[in-house]
């Protein structure tokens, strides 16, 4: 990696969806903050992030959000009640989430897209390329999916997205990259498109929830207009950076074909909770086993 290039040191996690999906269970409580087995979905997202070499953490929220603040800041109550009753395992379960990152928030205030909640980040990100993690998509960390695109980007510069197969009759859901050749480097993407009509995808690769991004991406949001649904969108950003690289270097792809969980719909995320209790270390077994019976006796019942 050239000696003058930034390093990625800075992660943004945009929070401020309101989750309607998820009526009326989130109503009261940040979709961010529904469990996954015995952590709020959110932990595993900055778990992931400061797994990558990345502490320096920005949650973009909204309103209503508080309970994400509160989550990652320190509890004395009930750490010192804890504490008291010797239980020094749930104690360091609580402080293990305030002692991860150091944690920046800033409001989105009117919800524009994620293109405008990624500008958000501008004034605290600076002249440096950072990564953005979006709170639907889990990536088992077995699978070091962000570790990768950060080395694409400090080898290559430029920006890097994830991509992921998906059935082609599927595709129109996500956003869709258009690539070049596959050569011995990452790929090349030419064009994006936001949710494409029905048979004009150019590919089946679909766009994951997981960017390393140039900070040039600001200067071009800052121009971008509403697109789909009437919101800035971040995909159309970065469609201007892969067919102008002068404008901030390339953009690449890693096209990731590892464990990921989609706790943005209620199915998956349902389907979510089973694969990581079933591969808990606590749980597991037991649920594993439990599982087995029910699907075999009492549900084919």
């Amino acid at each position: 990696m050239p000696e003058s290039r930034p390093r990625v040191r800075k992660a943004v996690i945009p929070a401020a969806g309101l989750g309607t999906r998820f009526l009326p269970a989130t109503k009261a409580t940040p979709k961010e903050m529904l469990p996954v087995v015995d952590k709020p979905a959110i932990q595993y997202v900055v778990e992931e992030a400061v797994a990558a070499g990345l502490d320096d953490v920005l949650m973009i929220t909204g309103r209503n959000k508080r309970p994400l603040e509160d989550h990652f800041d320190r509890n004395y109550e009930l750490e010192s009640a804890l504490e008291k009753k010797g239980d020094a395992e749930r104690l360091a379960k609580v402080q293990e989430s305030s002692d991860l990152a150091t944690m920046h928030y800033v409001r989105q205030g009117d919800p524009r897209g994620l293109g405008h909640a990624v500008l958000c980040a501008a004034p605290h990100v600076g002249d440096e390329p950072f990564a953005v993690l979006l709170g639907d998509d889990l990536i088992d960390p077995r699978d070091p999916l962000l570790k990768r695109m950060i080395e694409v980007q400090e080898q290559h510069g430029g920006s890097v997205v994830a991509l992921m197969e998906v059935a082609p009759e599927q595709i129109h859901l996500y956003g869709c990259a258009e690539v070049g050749q596959r050569t011995d480097g990452p790929l090349r993407v030419s064009g994006l498109v936001e949710k494409p009509a029905p048979g004009t995808a150019p590919s089946n690769l679909a766009v994951i929830g997981r960017y390393v991004l140039a900070p040039e991406i600001f200067e071009v949001l800052r121009r971008t207009p509403p697109g789909r649904g009437g919101e800035i969108q971040l995909t159309d950003a970065l469609r201007e950076l892969a067919t102008d690289p002068a404008i901030g270097g390339p953009v690449h792809a890693v096209v990731f074909d590892g464990r990921r969980y989609d706790t943005g719909d209620r199915g998956d995320y349902l389907r979510a909770v089973v694969h990581l209790a079933c591969d808990h270390p606590d749980l597991g077994k037991e649920f594993r086993d439990w599982l087995t019976e029910f699907v075999t006796t009492e549900h084919t019942a």
